[in-house]
């Protein structure tokens, strides 16, 4: 049984590399082009299995082109594929990125496509009851809710990755154990002018175990309703950062099944994403967990 299972967005992206931002109207041939997986919960599943953690993709994909390449690569990096359902006659979830060399920033155009939403099986509920922890990304917001209840219901701990403020996301919200929220979110959902103060309106709120707000190139904030504290971002050269806010959740994820406390979790997050971001690529460039145990060891942290 997988420790990890997740239930959201399964994307295929087209990565392009570009020397900078196109004018409109114009030409411009690119550096590189590739084809890859992407998807919140789904990468950051991707990331813990790299990380040493055994983890499943519950959801719907398609028969075409798009759906057996992101089934495809799920198997590529061990991802157990068997809660999924493949289903003929409808349009994957797809991407087209632009990765600007000068700034290495991402620019995303996207078809979320036909597919049905997902309604839970037998077996899926299973896998749900039997993990140590479901990831969700606010996609697949209502079988989301339905799987958070059995977990929490079954001691499996839920960890949100709250990145899009989705009609209903109070539902899923309620039901969140470890809540990581994206600054922009965070703020947004509770009207907030600072991260540390959305950080302990969402506490408040919604009483979660703990409250991890990100905040990019600055790191971020951790609060457990007493204190607030604060996770580096480690500098690296980065050449692609597509990705590695699901990436950290992934990571975050291998983190508690490893038994790390909240607070090294961060630190460990941080240090993977950040290791991620120096090749192209949101799951290939993620590193195994000695890698991270050695870069985090040159920056003065120890495990």
């Amino acid at each position: 049984m997988a420790k990890i299972v997740g239930i959201g967005a399964c994307v295929f992206d087209t990565l392009y590399n570009i020397p900078t931002y196109p004018k409109e109207d114009t030409k411009m041939r690119a550096t590189a082009s590739k084809s890859a997986g992407g998807g919140p919960a789904a990468t950051g599943l991707v990331a813990a299995q790299k990380l040493g953690e055994q983890t499943a993709y519950i959801g719907v994909l398609s028969s075409d082109s798009g759906g057996v390449f992101l089934k495809g690569d799920f198997e590529k990096y061990g991802v157990d594929t068997s809660l999924i359902e493949v289903k003929d006659g409808y349009r994957s979830f797809a991407s087209v990125l632009w990765l600007t060399a000068d700034n290495a920033a991402r620019t995303c155009v996207f078809d979320k496509g036909n597919l049905p939403p997902l309604v839970l099986n037998d077996m899926q509920k299973d896998a749900i009851k039997n993990a140590n922890i479901l990831m969700v990304d606010g996609n697949e917001m209502d079988a989301a809710v339905e799987a958070a209840k059995l977990a929490r219901e079954n001691g499996t701990k839920v960890l949100y990755d709250c990145g899009g403020l989705y009609e209903g996301v109070e539902r899923l919200l309620a039901l969140t154990d470890i809540m990581i929220p994206s600054e922009e979110f965070s703020m947004g959902h509770t009207g907030a002018s600072t991260a540390e103060e959305a950080a302990k309106k969402l506490f408040c709120k919604y009483s979660p175990e703990i409250v991890v707000v990100t905040q990019g190139k600055k790191g971020g904030i951790i609060y457990d309703g007493k204190e607030i504290k604060s996770y580096p971002a480690f500098s690296v050269n980065a050449v692609d950062t597509n990705g590695s806010g699901d990436v950290f959740h992934g990571a975050f994820a291998a983190a508690v099944c490893k038994g790390f406390d909240y607070e090294k979790c961060c630190l460990f997050s941080s240090a993977v994403s950040a290791i991620k971001c120096t090749g192209v690529g949101a799951r290939e460039s993620v590193p195994d967990f000695e890698t991270v145990k050695k870069f985090m060891k040159e920056k003065g942290y120890e495990l």
